[in-house]
């Protein structure tokens, strides 16, 4: 079993999403014990870019400020090292193809797998074009996540077939943020997943509400929240630490309702 799935073995997964270095790779160390303490299964670490095409301003911001207080991917590689002398729980990167390109493709992987890091995620490499990371992934076993969005439509199966670790769910068209209102046919989609797979299946872009999380929780497997965290991280800064755990510990809740 990929270590990934075990963050789905104990019901529905909250999977909180994280900017390394955000204001600094202190505080987002803090963050994510705190987020662990209070119920994440799996933490999403986004390694900062300056151009992150799939994100909202929200996110945005957080790459900004993080890559201005000097971050790079050496110093997260280190600071992962830290982190998992005592965080056990799956932990995935997300960042862009650009960032593993200019690292060098199988050196970025096999020092994901070395520093602990159980999975990948890079929104803009397309199914189709999975092959230039697929290889080294499998090498250094590592999972490289599957996306699936709403205009996904005849390619879901095929998608949902050759997936591992788990598959995320685009909620809605656009970028990263909260919304009001997801208005995609989910179930319909997570339908077609599981006639395919029996990854599980997480749904992300858009939750930022315990009631949100917990009608995405009935649908899929697990729920993934990237803005609403990054914005608490901008309101409190340094004292961020308290208030993320706070809102982890009740989406936690709303998700396992």
């Amino acid at each position: 079993m990929s270590n990934i799935q075990k963050a789905f073995e104990n019901g529905k997964a909250f999977i909180p999403f994280i900017t390394c270095g955000d204001p600094d790779l202190e505080t987002t160390g803090k963050c994510i014990r705190a987020a662990v303490e209070n119920g994440a299964d799996l933490i999403e670490l986004g390694i900062p870019f300056s151009d992150p095409t799939a994100e909202g301003p929200v996110i945005q911001g957080a790459n900004i400020r993080a890559l201005n207080g000097g971050v790079n991917t050496d110093k997260i590689f280190d600071f992962v090292r830290e982190l998992r002398k005592d965080i056990k729980i799956p932990m995935v990167f997300m960042t862009y193809a650009n960032v593993v390109f200019s690292y060098g493709a199988e050196k970025f992987i096999s020092t994901c797998k070395e520093t602990g890091i159980d999975g990948l995620v890079l929104p803009d490499i397309p199914f189709e074009e999975k092959e230039e990371f697929l290889p080294y992934c499998k090498k250094y076993g590592l999972d490289l996540i599957s996306f699936i969005a709403p205009t996904s439509e005849n390619r879901i199966a095929m998608i949902a077939k050759e997936a591992e670790g788990f598959i995320y769910i685009v909620s809605s068209l656009g970028v990263t943020g909260t919304r009001s209102e997801i208005k995609t046919d989910l179930h319909k989609i997570v339908q077609v997943i599981r006639e395919n797979t029996d990854v599980p299946c997480a749904i992300g872009f858009g939750i930022s509400t315990p009631e949100q999380a917990h009608q995405m929780a009935e649908t899929a497997d697990g729920v993934i929240i990237g803005s609403a965290i990054v914005r608490i991280l901008e309101k409190y800064g340094k004292d961020a630490p308290e208030h993320i755990g706070k809102y982890v510990k009740d989406i936690k809740q709303a998700v396992s309702r």
